[in-house]
């Protein structure tokens, strides 16, 4: 019987990835002593060095366990340090959803405040507000209470999603992980 020498490259589609080669490819191993595992997760030596150990992932997940950025600092230099990284991060947890475009106290996003203009609400109305204000809206510029309105419709279409955007982030504020 002859043995077929065809490659896996002819045609259309390639049946091989395009990255795939045929020569074996490299594995970074794990870093900790004994482990064969391959290490694709890096973890860094010490703090504010660029030199990064690989770990497997129980190995990572041991090493993070235990790291503790502040070892070697005395308290004072941990406690200016921490400080310090907390000054310069509070931006990141205050825009999670681009709240500093909105009303300056970080609660409402620049979208919640364009709603809000819709409704002709101001900036702290609660949630009972809007929905108040969005049923007298809609009910006033309802396409079947004024029928061949194009401008009532397009006012209803707006009012529709600015009730859309505010009920939306209200559950996001009212939703809790279990």
């Amino acid at each position: 019987m002859v043995r077929s020498s065809r490659s896996n490259d002819w045609g259309f589609p390639r049946w091989r990835g395009y990255e795939a080669e045929r020569q074996a490819s490299r594995v970074r191993l794990c870093d900790r002593h004994g482990c064969e595992a391959p290490g694709d997760r890096p973890a860094p030596k010490s703090p504010n060095s660029p030199d990064r150990w690989y770990f497997c992932e129980t190995h990572a997940a041991e090493y993070n366990r235990n790291w503790n950025y502040f070892e070697g600092l005395d308290e004072e230099e941990a406690k200016r340090r921490e400080a310090s990284e907390q000054r310069t991060a509070n931006g990141y947890a205050n825009a999670s959803h681009y709240a500093w475009g909105g009303s300056g106290d970080g609660t409402r996003s620049r979208d919640e405040m364009r709603a809000l203009e819709v409704l002709g609400l101001e900036v702290d109305a609660d949630f009972e507000a809007v929905r108040g204000a969005w049923r007298r809206l809609a009910k006033a510029n309802h396409p079947d209470v004024r029928p061949g309105d194009k401008e009532a419709a397009t006012r209803f279409q707006g009012i529709q999603a600015a009730y859309e955007v505010l009920r939306v982030a209200e559950e996001r504020r009212q939703w809790k992980p279990a």
